[in-house]
């Protein structure tokens, strides 16, 4: 048979932030102090972003497979999957780990 109403197999754990390589001097301007390994923070950056993305996908397959699983009782049968998502994708970066950066206008490139 189908495995889609099996008990999902997922570990809850946060990851800390990454390391990441500003540009430059202390304006963020310039080359980078060390290029390889700005470019390992911003592959790393795509890492997560991806990541996020994907949670939020999972997170929305379980909502929709809970509400056609209990159809119209679903406002009280599925409540724990919709808190779920819903604190996910509120989260600002949809629970993206970011670097700690000095200026957190740098988070989108705004300076």
């Amino acid at each position: 048979m189908t495995d889609m109403y099996d008990e999902k197999k997922v570990a809850e754990f946060t990851l800390p932030p990454y390391q990441h390589e500003d540009h430059g001097s202390g304006d963020g301007l310039g080359r980078a102090k060390d290029p390889v390994k700005y470019l390992q923070s911003l592959e790393q950056r795509a890492r997560e972003r991806q990541v996020a993305i994907e949670t939020v996908r999972l997170l929305r397959r379980d909502v929709i497979e809970c509400y056609r699983r209990e159809g119209v009782n679903h406002y009280e049968n599925c409540k724990e999957p919709v808190e779920k998502y819903a604190k996910v994708v509120l989260k600002k970066d949809v629970g993206q780990v970011n670097p700690k950066f000095k200026d957190e206008g740098l988070n989108y490139g705004f300076h």
